[in-house]
C-alpha cells in the first residue's frame, strides 16, 4: 500500500484496482483499518501535515479550540477493539483525543500509508466507471472507488448579522481561546454544544457574556448520579420511545428546574427530537449571573443589539456558533445537497457507483461507533464486488431502492441540520440485520451491540465533540 511514485504533473496514474481514501481524521482512519483487514489495496490522502482531522488544533481551518472536550464519555466512545485508555478522564480533552487517534493509527500501521500534506482538488467519474482523482500536486490517479472522509465541520454556516453592527463578527470555527475577549462584551449566538461551551469559556474573562438562542433546547448534564450520562443511560432498562421521552424529560426538569427561571426558553419540541446538548456548566453560569440568556437577535445599530423580546445589549463581539454545512468541495456536484447528501445508510451514493461518504452521518450516538461500522459496511461491499459479485449485485439493488425508516420512532426536528438525521440505535439494528442477510459477519462495537440504548447514552461526537 505504498503511495510513493515518480509521476509528473499532468500524468494519469492507473490504480484502478485500488481504493482512494480522502481524509485522515477518525472516519478516514476507521476506513483504512477496515480495508486493510480485508487486504483491499488503497491510497490514503490527507491535505494537512498531521493525522487527526479537526482534532488537530494546529491544522488550518480546524474548528477546535483550547477548552474543547468530548461530549460522549470515553467509556462509550472509541473504535471497536481499541477502547480509550483507562487513565483518560470521563470526557477527554481535545489533545487526548488527538493522541488516541494517532495511537490508533500507529497500532494498526495506518500512519505508514498516509500521504500527508497532499489534498484533492477534484474527482471525476470516468466513462468506464472508474474515478479520476485530481490531486493538488497536479497528478491525476484512476481508482476503482473513492471514500470521502473529510468530515462535515469544515464549512462554517455563518448567517448575516441584521443591521449595522460595528464590532467583531466571527464564526465559532475561528474561536481558539477566551483570552481574545478579556474585558469585552460578547454575544454568543446558538444553542448547541459549541455555543454553550464557548459562552461558558468566554464568561470567565469577558466583561459581560450573553447567549442568544432563537428557541429552547434540552440540556443534558455530563454526569447523572456520579457517572457519565451515557453510561447511566446505557445501564438503564430499555423503554419504548413513547415512555422514554416524557420520563427522561421529567428527570431533566427535576435536575435543572424550569428553564424560564434563568431566562431560557422552554423547548418547543420533545426530548431527542434535536441533537442532544450535553453541558453541565451553562446552567451553573446562568445561576451565577456570569452568562445572561436572551432570545434571537432582531437587529443591530453600531454597538447596540436588540433582541426579539425588545431587550437591548451593548456588545463588542458576536460569535456565531451556528453549525456547519456538509461540504466536500472536490465532489460537491456529485453529492448534491451540501446540508445533507442523499446517501443510502448515510454513506453509499445512490447515483454514483463506488462513491462513498464516510463521514456524513448525523446521529444521536457516538460518532466513532458509527464511523467504524460504516467503514466495515463499505469494505464488505467492496470485497463482495471481487469475491461474491452476486451479493454485491444484491446490495446494488438495495442502494437504489431501499429506504429504511431509521428514525427509531423519533420525530426529528425539521431544521436543516436534522435533514437526513438518524437514530443511532435504529441504525445499528438495521445494519446488524443487513450484515446477517448478506453474510458480512461483522458486528457493531461490542460496547453497545445486542441491546437497545437510549439516545441519551451518547450525545454524539461529531463537530468538536466535547
Amino acid at each position: 500500500m505504498t503511495q510513493a511514485e515518480d509521476a509528473k504533473i499532468g500524468d494519469v496514474v492507473d490504480r484502478s484496482d485500488m481504493v482512494c481514501i480522502i481524509g485522515a481524521g477518525p472516519s478516514g482512519l476507521a476506513m483504512a483499518r477496515a480495508l486493510k483487514a480485508r487486504d483491499i489495496p488503497f491510497n490514503h490522502y490527507e491535505r494537512n501535515e498531521g493525522i487527526g482531522g479537526l482534532w488537530d488544533i494546529d491544522a488550518p481551518g480546524s474548528p477546535m479550540y483550547s477548552s474543547a472536550h468530548f461530549i460522549s464519555s470515553k467509556t462509550l466512545s472509541g473504535f471497536s477493539e481499541f477502547p480509550m485508555p483507562d487513565d483518560y478522564p470521563d470526557y477527554p480533552s481535545h489533545d487526548l483525543v488527538l493522541a488516541y487517534l494517532r495511537d490508533f493509527a500507529a497500532r494498526y500501521g495506518l500512519d505508514e500509508g498516509i500521504q500527508l500534506g497532499l489534498g484533492i482538488d477534484q474527482i471525476d467519474k470516468s466513462d468506464d466507471g472508474t474515478w479520476l482523482v485530481h490531486r493538488a500536486d497536479g497528478v491525476s490517479v484512476l481508482y476503482r472507488a473513492v471514500v470521502c472522509c473529510t468530515g462535515a465541520q469544515w464549512e462554517p454556516n455563518l448567517p448575516p448579522t441584521p443591521g449595522s453592527f460595528a464590532g467583531t463578527v466571527m464564526h465559532s470555527a475561528a474561536y481558539r481561546d477566551a483570552r481574545d475577549f478579556v474585558g469585552k462584551r460578547v454575544v454568543v449566538v446558538g444553542g448547541g454544544n459549541s455555543a454553550c461551551d464557548i459562552a461558558v469559556d468566554v464568561s470567565r474573562v469577558a466583561a459581560r457574556t450573553i447567549i442568544s438562542m432563537r428557541r429552547g433546547y434540552w440540556f443534558i448534564p455530563k454526569h447523572i448520579f456520579g457517572v457519565p450520562s451515557d453510561v447511566f443511560a446505557e445501564h438503564g432498562p430499555p423503554m419504548p420511545k413513547w415512555l422514554e421521552q416524557p420520563l427522561m424529560a421529567w428527570i431533566l426538569q427535576r435536575l435543572y428546574g424550569k428553564p424560564e427561571r434563568l431566562g431560557l426558553q422552554r423547548p418547543d419540541h420533545k426530548l431527542f427530537e434535536t441533537h442532544p446538548v450535553l453541558n453541565s456548566n451553562l446552567y451553573l453560569s446562568l445561576q451565577h449571573g456570569d452568562i445572561i440568556a436572551r432570545p434571537g437577535i432582531l437587529g443591530t445599530d453600531r454597538e447596540e443589539i436588540e433582541f426579539v423580546d425588545g431587550s437591548l445589549e451593548q456588545a463588542d463581539a458576536i460569535i456565531y456558533a451556528t453549525g456547519y454545512r456538509h461540504s466536500a468541495p472536490y465532489a460537491q456536484d456529485l453529492f448534491g445537497d451540501s446540508q445533507h447528501p442523499n446517501l443510502y445508510l448515510t454513506c453509499f451514493s445512490r447515483e454514483h457507483h463506488n462513491l462513498f461518504g464516510g463521514s456524513f452521518t448525523e446521529t444521536n450516538t457516538g460518532a466513532y461507533i458509527q464511523f467504524d461500522t460504516t467503514a466495515m459496511m463499505i469494505a464488505s461491499y467492496l470485497d463482495d464486488q471481487s469475491r461474491r459479485p452476486d451479493v454485491a449485485a444484491r446490495f446494488d439493488r438495495l442502494i437504489k431502492a431501499d429506504k429504511p425508516d431509521l428514525s427509531g420512532g423519533i420525530k426529528f426536528d425539521s431544521s436543516p441540520r436534522h435533514k437526513g438525521y438518524v437514530d443511532g440505535h435504529a441504525f445499528i439494528r438495521y445494519r446488524a440485520k443487513l450484515s446477517k442477510q448478506l453474510g458480512w459477519g461483522f458486528k457493531d462495537a461490542p460496547v453497545i451491540s445486542g441491546r437497545r440504548t437510549s439516545p441519551l447514552a451518547a450525545a454524539g461526537d461529531g463537530r468538536v465533540a466535547r
